[in-house]
């Protein structure tokens, strides 16, 4: 696996990507070279010869079938414009806490506010097709609780509440952590954590925990389990588990900030996935890197259409989901114009 470098197989910076890609067909090409960096393979017969068509599609010599760049992916007949696309994932990369459906409407001067919603819920979607490479070493795992504020019992057991596990890698140096893992599970039940860590940590771990009594029957025998009774130590939870508290804080003030903490249930595991990308990327060097790890796995993504996405959150309240049904396909980003329109402007004269 080649490791990516910056200024050649990335732009490193906002100047680079609008040198890179000025127009839909550079984009196309970009994501053909992605696809296929040792050239065209046939999704059907696996035939690595081919030809490239003057409409942006290849044709096989083994089948003759004719393979669109981006079929199967999460571009497949899409309307939207490349360059749209191409942007909007460019400052998703770039942005530090992520963006919403309004701002990114904002940014992109677009007048449907339901294609950057159904844009970003597909990206979201595409997220979760992270490599998924099980954490190492010594992991720390928790419990937490998102939703806004509610009468009645708090902790374990709370009402109208979504129960999230997380799990963050200790470095082994004792600074800082590592990557994340987090999904909503269906209860703090030893059979639901154990589902949750053995998709997400390697066999053979050390875990660390509190004393809940469902981790035991949850790790036992694949996993070391260090276990602290936090009620009985006479210590705060964050200093015996640092790291899966401060990821935990973490995810919470993201989606107060960027969500104005209006995430409901059915939006919670997208978001989490979006977060989980996030903080997995963070100490990247180039934002370019993250716009083309998550170009990677766009085109790894299966298609998703916006009914499909609509489907799973009708009963999201009205505000967070397109407010129209009707298509509207936006224009791309490239403008032609005269040079220097601000000199064709009316004098402004002396205020």
């Amino acid at each position: 696996m080649v490791t990516p470098v910056p200024g050649e197989h990335y732009p490193r910076t906002y100047a680079e990507f609008l040198a890179w890609f000025p127009d839909d067909g550079a984009c196309l090409d970009y994501l053909d070279w992605l696809r296929w960096p040792d050239g065209f393979e046939c999704p059907k017969c696996e035939w690595d010869v081919g030809w490239r068509i003057a409409k942006g599609t290849w044709s096989c010599q083994g089948c003759g079938r004719e393979t669109s760049i981006t079929a199967g992916t999460m571009f497949h007949a899409t309307r939207t414009p490349l360059t749209v696309w191409f942007t909007t994932i460019w400052f998703v990369a770039v942005a530090k806490d992520g963006l919403s459906a309004q701002n990114l409407q904002r940014l992109l001067g677009l007048s449907s506010y339901g294609t950057t919603w159904t844009m970003l819920h597909r990206l979201r979607h595409a997220m979760a097709h992270d490599g998924k490479e099980r954490l190492r070493g010594t992991v720390e795992v928790d419990e937490t609780f998102v939703g806004g504020p509610r009468p009645g019992r708090r902790g374990r057991g709370a009402a109208n509440k979504s129960i999230v596990v997380i799990a963050v890698e200790r470095r082994p140096n004792g600074q800082g952590s590592g990557r994340c893992r987090m999904e909503v599970v269906e209860s703090a039940r030893a059979e639901h954590l154990r589902d949750f860590i053995i998709r997400n940590i390697e066999p053979g771990s050390t875990v660390v925990t509190d004393a809940h009594r469902g981790y035991p029957p949850a790790l036992r025998p694949d996993y070391i389990h260090e276990r602290h009774n936090i009620a009985g130590a006479g210590v705060a939870a964050h200093t015996l588990l640092p790291a899966v508290h401060r990821v935990a804080s973490l995810v919470k003030r993201w989606l107060l900030s960027t969500h104005q903490g209006g995430v409901q249930h059915r939006h919670l595991p997208s978001y989490l996935d979006e977060f989980t990308f996030r903080y997995n990327r963070r100490n990247s060097r180039y934002r370019g890197l993250v716009f083309y790890r998550l170009l990677e796995h766009a085109l790894a993504d299966t298609p998703i259409t916006a009914k499909s996405l609509v489907r799973r959150l009708q009963r999201v309240p009205r505000a967070s989901v397109p407010p129209s049904a009707k298509k509207v396909h936006p224009e791309g980003l490239g403008l032609t114009i005269e040079p220097q329109p601000w000199r064709r402007a009316p004098a402004r004269g002396i205020a």
